[in-house]
């Protein structure tokens, strides 16, 4: 694309890295197990909460995301944020992954659900175009 293109594509990375970064402060004191989920079973003593740029969560993304990037994302969540190789592969494995229309939004924003964490996203994307110089966001 063009080098507007390639802008707005680093904006929208930053922005979503700078959202998901501040929304799961309390996650471990939160249940991020779904227990019926039989294909990607709940450890009992490991938390499920956001890690890595673009907030992994939940048993059923661990339990895959381990899977496609190699390490045990169901025994050892922690492990994404302890090994910055794995951290960066789960943002390159959800763009994989998902449709691009629902790249950047989870369960709690997508098809329009949970607007005012949508309008905080937008914020964050707008505020990097201002930055970045731009023009057309």
């Amino acid at each position: 694309g063009s080098v507007d293109d390639s802008r707005r594509e680093i904006t929208s990375f930053l922005a979503h890295v700078t959202h998901e970064t501040g929304q799961e402060i309390d996650g471990p004191s939160k249940d991020y197990c779904d227990e019926n989920g039989t294909q990607y079973s709940c450890n009992p003593t490991i938390g499920y909460f956001g890690r890595g740029p673009i907030q992994l969560s939940w048993n059923f993304n661990y339990g895959p995301a381990g899977t496609a990037i190699g390490f045990d994302g169901l025994n050892a969540p922690e492990t994404v944020a302890n090994d910055p190789v794995i951290f960066f592969k789960t943002v390159l494995d959800q763009q994989r992954t998902r449709s691009s229309s629902r790249l950047w939004c989870n369960n709690l924003e997508c098809d329009g659900a949970n607007r005012a964490t949508i309008k905080g996203r937008v914020r964050c994307y707008t505020e990097y175009c201002r930055r970045l110089g731009v023009v057309d966001p």
